[in-house]
């Protein structure tokens, strides 16, 4: 029931049902000021009939008359009276329209249309950058030695960079990037010349070059910040140490180094594109909802083929089933890398680490799979066919 159940402005017409007895006696005249709230006749055009009580000679009086339009506003509301789609009454909630969801009303033609799923990134930039990127590795490794090595230092600190940048932004660790920067520096370095006991020795000349360095600002959250130090100097530079361990073996360094960036390549791609293709059941949603089950079998799949591949065809003494075991190896370690940094954004609040690369994010989240990689894909060939 509106605004207008109170009948038109005076002199504007009939007051009260027409044909209904008693009633009829008061058109024409002017209607009693409502005893309930007040309410404007701006809507006077939408009106419905007042309620009338059978056996009750019309409406006797006001007062009763006014009770009763109060009484059955409810009911004239589901005999389905014309009203407006604002609040009734002053101190009425407008009703919501019900969702299109819900009432199936919804006939859009996009409605009807099958949801794509979406890549969830732009993939000629990533694949542009990743041809980009691919050659200069590539061209850097069968060249000369040292100037991948260049390319790993660079790399490392960049994403050093990343993380330190990330941590201050995000957490408000202050970390020394100066003695990081040097000192991973220094390790890879350190691990092509003089192996892993340089890289050893290396990684802790960096911890205490942390430590020190931190002493010069005050001492609030001094333990914090070189706790976050130390672990940025393991977890960028000491990691990418064992590529450079790979490219020392004399009699196949460079292929060695070509065959961990293969399988890691290939498992994150069997992962991306299996799981996009067949993925339904979730890895780990509460580190990253894009991991299926479906994708780490499409990993393990791609990698184990690879790896058989490359184990036959090009590491000097290697067997094919050697390469299968690398390949598994590979898939689980780059798959908890990416978790492993998903975990970390996750606690930052990011998506990703920098915006260096489009279509792939930062310098850290390409490495995120690889630096896992980097010790485990070492201990296997030496393992298998030795340092080299």
């Amino acid at each position: 029931m509106n605004e207008s159940s109170w009948g038109a402005p005076p002199g504007a017409g009939q007051w009260g049902p027409p044909d209904h007895g008693p009633a009829s006696s008061l058109r024409g005249a002017a209607p009693p000021a409502p005893a309930g709230p007040v309410y404007d006749w701006g809507d006077a055009a939408q009106t419905r009939p007042m309620p009338f009580v059978p056996g009750q000679g019309g409406y006797q009086d006001d007062n009763r008359e006014h009770r009763d339009i109060r009484d059955n506003r409810d009911h004239l509301d589901d005999r389905g009276a014309a009203r407006r789609s604002g609040p009734l009454f002053r101190d009425e909630k407008p009703q919501e329209p019900m969702p299109p969801s819900l009432s199936g009303s919804d006939n859009s033609p996009d409605s009807e249309k099958p949801k794509k799923k979406s890549a969830g990134r732009n993939l000629p930039a990533a694949i542009g950058v990743g041809v980009g990127l691919g050659a200069i590795i590539v061209a850097s490794l069968f060249v000369y030695k040292p100037v991948f090595i260049g390319v790993i230092a660079i790399a490392v600190v960049v994403g050093l960079w990343e993380l330190t940048s990330r941590l201050a932004e995000r957490k408000d660790i202050k970390v020394p990037l100066v003695p990081l920067a040097v000192g991973g520096t220094a390790m890879v370095v350190a691990g092509y010349v003089r192996g892993a006991e340089g890289a050893w020795v290396a990684m802790a000349l960096t911890a205490l070059a942390v430590l020190v360095w931190r002493m010069t600002e005050a001492p609030e959250n001094y333990l914090r910040d070189v706790t976050a130090g130390v672990f940025a100097a393991f977890y960028v530079p000491f990691l990418a140490t064992f590529v450079a361990l790979m490219l020392a073996a004399e009699a196949d360094g460079p292929l060695r180094v070509l065959t961990f960036l293969l399988l890691t390549v290939v498992s994150d791609t069997g992962a991306y594109a299996v799981g996009w293709r067949f993925g339904k059941h979730k890895l780990a949603p509460r580190i990253s909802p894009g991991k299926t089950r479906e994708g780490l079998v499409g990993a393990v799949l791609f990698a184990m083929a690879a790896g058989a591949l490359c184990m036959e065809f090009l590491i000097v003494d290697g067997a094919w089933w050697q390469g299968l075991l690398l390949g598994l190896a590979v898939a689980a370690s780059a798959t908890l890398g990416d978790l492993g940094e998903s975990m970390i954004k996750r606690d930052l609040g990011i998506k990703d680490m920098g915006t260096l690369l489009p279509g792939h994010g930062g310098i850290m989240d390409r490495l995120d799979s690889l630096l896992p990689t980097a010790p485990v894909v070492w201990l296997l060939f030496v393992v298998f066919v030795g340092a080299g």
